[in-house]
C-alpha cells in the first residue's frame, strides 16, 4: 500500500507541475494550493519532486519555474520543523542556483528563489549565511539578488543576522567603489545599507530579547560611518533621481549609528545637502523622512551645531509645509506628515525660536503661507503640549490675524486650530470667546451652490459643516467648555447673521441645558435682567417660532426642542404649557407644517405668556411669515399710531425684491386691513406718493435707471398688498373702496406716464402680482355680492388685461406661472364673458406642445385650467354648456398631450354629473358627438389615456341615465362593467376593447346615431392607428346592427372608409370567430410580430397553437383534420408550420379528450423521416411534449417513442445539434413517466449514447450538456441495482464533479440534479446522504469543503476506483474551461492528500 501511494502522490504530483504552466492566473493558483495541500502531508517528497523536476526541465519557461518555485517556499513556510537538515540544504543549493543561474535580472524568477531563501533563513540562518556568503567574496561584485537577499534576511531575522554584518560590512565597504551600474548602486542601498541600519537599530532597541545582549552601537559605529562617507560624498549627488532618493534614505538610517562626534562633524554638511535634494526631486517624502532621522539623531546626542542650521531648516520645512496636498496621492500625505514631524522634533529643542517663527508666519498674507503655517500650529498644540503651556495666551493673541482672511482654506485651517485649542485650555483664558464667535459666525454662512474649479478649494458648504461638527465636538467631548459655552451661545440666535447657524446653535445648546439642568447646576438659571440680556429673552422665542416651519438647514426639530429646554428660563408658566404645545408640532416636522398651525401656537402663545412687544423691528426683514405674525398682532392694536408708524417700518424695511417676502408684506397689510381698513388705504396712499416713487418725468426714463428695478419691485408689493387689503376688509365697507381708492391705486403704479405718453411695464414681477391682486379683489367681490348688489364697473378693462398677458406668453413653452395664475383669476371673475375660454383653450393647446417645464408649474397650471372650465360650466350646467367647454384636443400625437387632455375632460364630465340637477326628462343631445371624441380612445396605446377615456365613457353614460330619469344610487350593470376593465388595461386585449367600444354605443338613442357616425368618421383618421381601428371596428358593428335606421341618410353620408379595416387574415378570421380568449392570449405573448419574423415563426406558431388548445379546444377536430394534408406538401414552410403546430398541440391533455391522440403521434413518427432537418427536430420536440400533455398514454406508445429518441441522438444531419437536443431533452421527460420493464434492456445503451457528451472536455454546446446531464439523471431510476449502470455512474462521476465549477450556472444546476438523484445507485449511504444534503439547484455550494469531505468518502467506500479517479482528473487539465482545470487541480490534489492520511492513520 505504501509503494502504491507513493506512485499514486509521484503521478498526482506530476501532473500538477505540469498544469502549472497552465496561462490563466487562477489555474495557476489552485495548483499551488493543491500542491501545498500535498506538500503539507508529504513534504520531503513533494519538495524533491519539485527539485528534481526543475533539473530535470532546465529550461522551462520562467512562468512555469516562478510558480514552483512559489510553490516551494509556501511548503518551506509551513512545514520547516517537519523537513531534516539534509533536505533542507538541498533547497538551499537549489533556490541559490536559480537565484544565481542568470546573471542579468529577472525579477520574477530571482525573486521567488529569494523568498525561499529568506523563508528558510528564520529557521536555518547559519545553513543560508554559509551558502550566500560563498556568493559574496571580497573583491567581487555579487550577483543583484544575493545583496537584496542578505538585505531581506535582516528584516526578517533581525537576532540572526545582526551577529553577521559586522562582517558582511567589512566585504562590502570595499566594493562600493567598484560599482559602476546606477542599478547595482541603488540595489546596494536599497537593499543593505538601510535594511541593516534599521536591523541594528530594532536589535539595540530590544536588547532584552536579543541573544547577545552585549552588543552596543560602537560596535558598527566605525564600519557605518565608512560606509556613510563613502556614499554620502560620492553618490548623493547623483544625476540619477533614483539613487539620489536611495542615498538620502540609507543616510537617515545610518545617522543613528554614527559616533556623536562624527556626527556633530557631518551635521554642517549632511542637512544642507539633504534639504537641497528638495529642489532635485519631485519626490519628498523620503528626503523629508531622511531629514526627520537626521534630525532625531542630532537631538539625542545634544547637538550644538545644530542650531546653526535652524533658519536654513525651517525656511525648506515651511516651504514644504505649505506644499498642497493630494489626498489620493499617498505620498504627498506621508511627506506633509514627515514635515509636521520634523517641527515636533525641533520643538523639543528649540520651542521658542520655532513658535515665534511659526506665529511670524501667520503674519504673512499669502494663503499657502497661512494654511501651511496653521498646519503646523495645530500640530505642536497636539504633540507638544507641556511645551506648549507658557505659550497659551501669546498664541491666542496672534490666530486673530488669520481670523480676519477672506480664503476658507485659510478658516478651515483656523477652525481646525480652535478644535486643537480648545482640547488644550486655550477657549478658557481671556480672548477665547472670539474663538468661539469665529465658529459661529461660519456655521452661519450662506450657500454658495458652486462647485470649487480648485481641486483644493472650500466651499462655503463644506467649512460650514465643518463648523458644525467643531461646534458639536466642543459641546460634547470637552466637558471644562461648558461654563464657556452657556448660555454665551444663546446670544448669537437673535442677531440677523446668525440666522444660518441656528440649527447646530440649538443642538450645542440643547446639549448644555439638558446636561446642565439633570446635574441642577446653579448656572442652568439663567438672569435675563443682566444688562444686554433682555433682547434674548423676548426675541429668542420668535427666532425659535419662526425657524421651526422651514427646512432650511433643518431648523425646525432643534428650535422647538430648545424653546422646551429653556422654557423655566424664558417665562415661569412657559414649561407647563409648552410641554403640551411643543411635542405635537415635532410631529408634524416629519410631513409639511402647514402655517396654521405657527399662527395657533403664536397665538397660544402671545396670551398665555403674556409677552408684549413680541414682534422686534430686527426680525421684520428676515422671513414673510413674521410679516403676517404682524398683520394679524396688529389687528388687536387700537393704537392707530402705533399701527400707522408699524405700517411704516414694514413697507421701509421690507426686501421688497425677494418674492416670499413681498408676499409675506402684502398678507401682513391685508391683515391689519381688517380692522383699520381706512388706516391701511391712507397709508398705502401716502407711501405711494413718498420720496421712493420720485422721479423727473422725462423721456430718457424710458431707458432704466439703477434704481428703477427697486421701485417696480415696490410697486409690485403695493399692487399685491391692495389685492390683500381687498381680500381681507369688511364686506360692508369694501365696495365703495373697489374702484377709486384700490383699483385706481393699482391702476396708476402699473401703468406710468411720461410726457403724457401712457406706458405700460414689462416687469413679469408686476404682472404677477397684478394678476394676483385681481384674482384676489375678484374672490372678495364674489363673497360680497351674495349679500348685496353691486356693478363691478371695470371687469372689461381688467378681462382684456388677462387675456393680453396670455397672449404674451411664448406658445411652445412654460416659462412663467402666467398662465396658472390668469386662469385662476379667471375663474374667481365669474361675471367674464365667453369668448376668454376661446383664448385659454387656444394657448393651452400650444403649451401642451412643450416638453420642458417644471412639473409643479405644470400641476398648478392644469388645476388651475380645471377651476376654469368648471366656472364656466357652474355658469351653464346644461348639455349646450357642457358642449361649449368640450373642445377638439383628444387627438394629438403626442402622448402626453393626449394624457392631459383626456385627464382634464373626464375630471370636467364628473364634476358635471355630480352636480347636475334633473328636474324633468330633458334630450340629452350631445351624448353622440361625445362617445365618438371619446370611445376610440378607450383602445388608445398609452395606458394612462385608455384609463381615463374609461372614466369619461363611464361618466357619460350615466349622465345619459339621469337625463332619462334614473336615480342618483341607480347601477347599470352594462355601465358597471367598464370599471373591471381599467385594471386590464395595463396589458390589454384589444379584441375585447373594440368590442368594449362597440357595446359603448347600443345604449345611444336612434336620433344621435348620425352624429356618432359622422364622428367616428373622423375617428378613422386619427393620429393613433389603434383608435383608428376601433372606429372602424365601432362602425362596423353599427351599421351591422343598427344600419336600418340609418338607410334614409345614405345619400347623405361622406364614402365609407372600410378598406381601412382590412389587417392580417389570421387575425381578422379569430375576430370573427369571436375567439377572444384567444385572441388576448396572442397579444400578450407577441405572437403576431413572431410569426411575421422567419426567425421567430416557429415559435409564433407554437403560441397559436398553445392558445387554441387552451381557449379554443373545441374547434380543433375541424383544424386538425384541415391541416393534415398540409404535412406532405412540396413547400418545407407548410410542413415546418403545421409540424410545429401539432408538435405544441401535443404539449396539451385535450388532444386526448378529443381523442385527436392517435392521429397527432402518427403524424409526428412519419415526419420523423422528413427529408427537413427542422421538420424531424419539431417532430421529436413533438413526441417528447406527450408526456407533457398525456403522460398516461406514454407507455402505449414506449417503443416508438425510445426508437424514435434514439434515432434522434444518432441524428448525422444535425449541424447545430438541434435534433440531438430535442432527443434528450424528450427523452427525459419521458422516461418520468415509462415503465421500468420498458426501458429496463435499453438503459446501457442509452447511456453509451450520451456518455460522450459527459465527459467531454470541451463541448461549447451548453444545452447539450445540460441535456444529457439531466438525461442520465432521469436513467437513474431504472439503473438502481444493476451493478453495469453502477460503474457507469462511477465512470462519469469525476465529469460530473468538476462541472459543478463549470462557468454556466444551468449546466451546474443540472450537474447538482443528476447527482442527487443518481446517489442511492452510487453506492455508499454517506456519499448519498452527502449528496441529497449539499446538491440542490437553489443552494451556493462551497465547492473545496465539498470536495474534500467527498474524497474521504471516495477513499473509504471506493478505493479500488483511486487509480481511475486519478486518471480521469488529468484529461481535464486541458479542458477549456479554467474554472474545470482549477476544480481538476484541486480535486487531485485533495484527493492525493487524503489517500495519503488514511494510509498513514493505518
Amino acid at each position: 500500500k505504501s509503494c502504491t501511494l507513493v506512485k499514486k502522490l509521484k503521478k498526482i504530483t506530476l501532473s500538477l507541475l505540469d498544469a502549472a504552466n497552465d496561462k490563466d492566473l487562477e489555474v495557476q493558483d489552485q495548483v499551488r494550493k493543491s500542491l501545498l495541500t500535498l506538500g503539507k502531508q508529504q513534504p520531503e517528497r513533494v519538495l524533491f519532486m519539485c527539485q528534481d523536476y526543475l533539473l530535470k526541465h532546465p529550461k522551462l519557461a520562467v512562468g512555469h519555474r516562478v510558480v514552483i518555485l512559489q510553490t516551494i517556499e509556501l511548503i518551506v513556510s509551513c512545514r520547516i520543523e517537519e523537513i531534516d537538515t539534509p533536505k533542507i540544504k538541498g533547497v538551499i543549493s537549489l533556490a541559490s542556483e536559480e537565484m544565481t543561474r542568470s546573471k542579468e535580472v529577472v525579477p520574477d524568477w530571482q525573486q521567488a528563489a529569494s523568498n525561499i531563501l529568506v523563508a528558510i533563513g528564520n529557521k536555518h540562518i547559519n545553513d543560508i549565511m554559509e551558502e550566500i556568503l560563498n556568493k559574496f567574496q571580497p573583491g567581487v561584485l555579487p550577483h543583484f539578488f544575493v545583496v537584496q537577499t542578505l538585505a531581506s534576511l535582516s528584516d526578517s531575522n533581525v537576532y540572526g543576522m545582526v551577529p553577521f554584518l559586522n562582517a558582511i560590512l567589512g566585504t562590502m565597504l570595499p566594493m562600493l567603489s567598484m560599482a559602476k551600474h546606477d542599478n547595482m548602486k541603488w540595489c546596494l542601498f536599497k537593499c543593505s545599507l538601510r535594511h541593516f541600519s534599521n536591523s541594528i537599530l530594532e536589535y539595540l532597541a530590544n536588547l532584552d530579547k536579543a541573544p547577545d545582549p552585549t552588543v552596543r552601537k560602537d560596535t558598527f559605529s566605525s564600519e557605518i560611518y565608512t560606509a556613510y562617507d563613502t556614499i554620502f560624498n560620492n553618490w548623493l549627488q547623483s544625476r540619477e533621481p533614483k539613487l539620489r532618493l536611495t542615498v538620502a534614505e540609507a543616510v537617515g538610517s545610518m545617522c543613528h549609528l554614527i559616533a556623536s562626534d562624527k556626527l556633530e562633524e557631518q551635521i554642517p554638511k549632511v542637512i544642507p545637502a539633504i534639504v537641497s535634494l528638495y529642489k532635485k526631486n519631485h519626490e519628498h517624502f523620503i528626503i523629508s523622512k531622511s531629514l526627520c532621522q537626521i534630525l532625531e539623531a542630532s537631538i539625542n546626542v545634544g547637538s550644538r551645531v545644530l542650531e546653526t542650521q535652524l533658519d536654513t531648516l525651517l525656511l525648506a520645512l515651511h516651504q514644504q509645509v505649505c506644499a498642497p496636498v493630494d489626498y489620493s496621492d499617498p505620498p504627498t500625505v506621508k511627506n506633509h506628515n514627515e514635515v509636521l514631524r520634523c517641527f515636533s522634533v525641533l520643538a523639543i529643542a528649540f520651542p521658542d525660536r520655532l513658535v515665534m517663527y511659526v506665529l511670524q508666519k501667520l503674519e504673512n498674507s499669502n494663503e499657502r503661507s497661512r494654511t501651511g503655517s496653521l498646519s503646523v500650529l495645530r500640530h505642536l498644540i497636539n504633540s507638544t503640549t507641556s511645551t506648549m503651556e507658557s505659550k497659551k495666551l501669546l498664541i491666542l493673541t496672534s490666530i486673530r490675524q488669520p481670523m480676519a482672511d477672506h480664503s476658507n482654506k485659510v478658516k478651515k485651517r483656523v477652525v481646525q486650530v480652535i478644535s486643537a485649542m480648545a482640547h488644550h485650555g486655550y477657549l478658557e483664558l481671556e480672548g477665547g470667546e472670539i474663538l468661539v464667535r469665529f465658529i459661529v459666525q461660519h456655521c452661519a454662512l450662506p450657500d454658495t451652490n458652486q462647485k470649487p474649479t480648485d481641486p483644493e478649494g472650500v466651499t462655503n458648504e463644506s467649512l460650514r459643516e465643518m463648523c458644525d461638527s467643531a461646534l458639536h465636538l466642543l459641546t460634547t467631548t470637552v466637558g471644562q467648555l461648558a461654563d464657556v459655552l452657556w448660555p454665551k451661545l444663546l446670544y448669537y440666535l437673535t442677531p440677523s447673521q446668525y440666522s444660518n447657524a441656528t440649527t447646530p446653535l440649538c443642538k450645542s445648546l440643547i446639549v448644555l441645558g439638558t446636561k446642565k439642568r439633570k446635574n441642577q447646576e446653579a448656572s442652568f438659571n439663567i438672569n435675563f435682567k443682566q444688562e444686554g440680556r433682555w433682547n434674548i429673552n423676548k426675541q429668542c422665542p420668535i427666532r425659535c417660532v419662526k425657524s421651526f416651519p422651514y427646512s432650511c438647514r433643518h431648523h425646525g426639530a432643534p428650535s422647538l426642542s430648545l424653546l422646551q429646554t429653556l422654557s423655566i428660563n424664558i417665562h415661569p408658566k412657559a414649561e407647563i404649557f409648552w410641554e403640551n404645545e411643543i411635542p405635537p408640532l415635532l410631529s408634524l416636522l416629519e410631513g409639511i407644517v402647514n402655517t396654521k398651525i405657527r399662527f395657533s401656537f403664536i397665538q397660544s402663545t402671545i396670551p398665555n405668556l403674556g409677552f408684549q412687544g413680541f414682534f422686534c423691528s430686527d426680525s421684520l426683514h428676515k422671513e414673510s411669515f413674521l410679516y403676517r405674525c404682524i398683520g394679524a398682532t396688529l389687528q388687536q392694536c387700537f393704537n392707530k399710531e402705533v399701527v400707522k408708524k408699524q405700517l411704516q417700518e414694514v413697507l421701509l424695511t421690507a426686501r421688497h425684491a425677494d418674492a416670499v417676502e413681498r408676499q409675506g408684506v402684502a398678507m401682513g397689510i391685508g391683515l391689519c386691513a381688517n380692522s383699520h381698513l381706512e388706516g391701511t388705504l391712507a397709508k398705502l396712499e401716502e407711501f405711494g406718493k413718498s420720496e421712493v416713487f420720485k422721479k423727473s418725468p422725462s423721456i430718457f426714463n424710458l431707458l432704466k435707471e439703477r434704481n428703477d428695478v427697486e421701485v417696480e419691485k415696490v410697486k409690485s408689493t403695493l399692487i399685491l398688498s391692495y389685492g390683500q387689503v381687498a381680500f381681507n376688509a369688511p364686506p360692508e365697507k369694501l365696495l365703495n373702496r373697489i374702484d377709486q381708492d384700490i383699483l385706481r391705486s393699482i391702476s396708476k403704479h402699473f401703468n406710468t406716464k411720461v410726457l403724457g405718453i401712457k406706458v405700460e411695464t414689462k416687469d413679469l414681477t408686476m404682472k404677477l402680482s397684478l394678476i394676483q391682486s385681481v384674482g384676489l379683489i375678484a374672490k372678495a367681490i364674489s363673497n360680497c355680492v351674495k349679500k348685496q348688489t353691486f356693478t363691478f364697473s371695470r371687469k372689461q378693462e381688467l378681462i382684456t388685461v388677462m387675456l393680453d398677458f396670455i397672449k404674451a406668453e411664448p406658445n411652445d413653452s412654460l416659462r412663467s406661472p402666467v398662465r396658472h395664475l390668469v386662469m385662476t383669476t379667471c375663474a374667481n371673475l365669474i361675471l367674464l364673458r365667453k369668448p376668454c375660454l376661446g383664448y385659454v383653450y387656444r394657448h393651452y393647446t400650444h403649451f401642451n406642445y412643450c416638453h420642458t417645464f417644471l412639473q409643479t408649474l405644470y400641476k398648478d397650471t392644469m388645476a388651475a385650467l380645471q377651476e376654469l372650465l368648471k366656472s364656466f360650466l357652474t355658469r351653464d350646467p346644461t348639455p349646450d354648456g357642457l358642449q361649449g367647454v368640450f373642445k377638439s384636443w383628444l387627438s394629438s400625437p403626442q402622448d402626453h398631450e393626449r394624457e392631459r387632455a383626456v385627464t382634464v375632460t373626464a375630471h370636467i364630465l364628473a364634476y358635471y354629473l355630480d352636480n347636475l340637477t334633473v328636474k324633468s326628462m330633458v334630450f340629452f343631445h350631445n351624448l353622440g358627438a361625445l362617445l365618438g371624441r371619446l370611445s376610440p380612445r378607450c383602445s388608445d396605446p398609452h395606458p394612462p389615456v385608455r384609463t381615463a377615456a374609461i372614466d369619461c365613457v363611464y361618466t357619460l353614460l350615466y349622465t345619459q341615465l339621469r337625463y332619462e330619469g334614473f336615480s342618483l344610487d341607480y347601477k347599470d350593470e352594462a355601465v358597471e362593467s367598464l370599471l373591471p376593465l381599467k385594471e386590464q388595461l395595463e396589458n390589454p386585449d384589444h379584441s375585447v376593447l373594440y368590442k368594449t367600444c362597440s357595446d359603448m354605443t347600443k345604449r345611444l338613442p336612434q336620433q344621435q346615431m348620425t352624429t356618432l357616425v359622422f364622428m367616428l368618421f373622423e375617428g378613422l383618421v386619427d393620429s393613433q392607428t389603434n383608435c383608428c381601428r376601433a372606429s372602424s371596428v365601432i362602425l362596423n358593428t353599427l351599421l351591422k346592427s343598427r344600419g336600418a335606421g340609418l338607410q334614409d341618410k345614405v345619400l347623405k353620408s361622406p364614402p365609407c372608409y372600410c378598406y381601412r379595416v382590412a389587417a392580417d387574415a389570421l387575425r381578422i378570421l379569430l375576430a370573427r370567430a369571436q375567439l377572444d380568449e384567444v385572441m388576448k392570449r396572442l397579444d400578450e405573448d407577441n405572437a403576431w410580430d413572431a410569426m411575421r419574423e422567419l426567425s421567430s415563426h416557429i415559435t409564433g406558431v407554437t403560441l397559436l397553437a398553445r392558445a387554441i388548445a387552451k381557449h379554443a379546444g373545441p374547434r380543433l377536430p375541424a383544424i386538425v383534420e384541415s391541416l393534415c394534408p398540409s404535412l406532405n406538401n412540396i413547400y418545407e414552410c407548410h410542413r415546418i408550420t403545421v409540424t410545429a403546430f401539432f408538435s405544441e398541440l401535443l404539449n396539451h391533455h385535450v388532444v386526448t379528450e378529443l381523442m385527436l391522440i392517435d392521429v397527432l403521434m402518427n403524424n409526428m413518427m412519419e415526419r420523423i423521416s422528413d427529408s427537413c432537418c427542422t421538420v424531424r427536430m419539431l417532430a421529436v420536440r413533438g413526441l417528447g411534449n406527450i408526456a407533457e400533455g398525456s403522460p398516461e398514454k406514454v407507455n402505449k406508445y414506449a417503443k416508438e417513442l425510445l426508437a424514435a429518441m434514439s434515432s434522434g441522438m444518432e441524428e448525422k444531419d444535425d449541424p447545430g445539434k438541434f435534433i440531438t437536443l430535442e432527443a434528450m431533452s424528450g427523452l427525459s421527460k419521458v422516461l418520468l413517466y415509462l415503465d421500468k420493464k420498458n426501458v429496463h434492456l435499453l438503459v446501457v445503451y442509452i447511456f453509451m449514447k450520451i456518455k460522450p457528451f459527459l465527459e467531454s472536455v470541451s463541448s461549447e454546446n451548453d444545452d447539450i450538456r445540460c441535456a444529457s446531464i439531466r438525461l442520465m439523471g432521469n436513467l437513474s431510476k431504472f439503473g438502481s441495482g444493476e451493478p453495469v449502470f453502477k460503474d457507469q455512474i462511477h465512470n462519469v462521476l469525476v465529469s460530473l464533479l468538476l462541472h459543478l465549477v463549470d462557468p454556466n450556472p444551468e449546466v451546474v444546476k443540472a450537474c447538482k440534479y443528476a447527482m442527487r438523484v443518481c446517489a442511492p445507485v452510487v453506492g455508499s449511504e454517506q456519499i448519498t446522504t452527502m449528496f441529497q444534503t449539499h446538491l440542490h439547484e437553489d443552494k451556493n455550494l462551497h465547492y473545496g469543503e465539498f470536495i474534500n469531505d467527498l474524497t474521504k468518502y471516495l477513499i473509504q467506500d471506493f478505493p479500488s476506483m483511486l487509480n481511475f479517479y486519478h486518471i480521469s482528473v488529468i484529461q481535464f487539465f486541458k479542458s477549456n474551461w479554467p474554472e474545470v482545470r482549477a476544480g481538476a487541480a484541486m480535486f487531485i490534489g485533495t484527493l492525493s492528500a487524503v489517500d495519503h492520511q488514511c494510509v498513514s492513520a493505518k
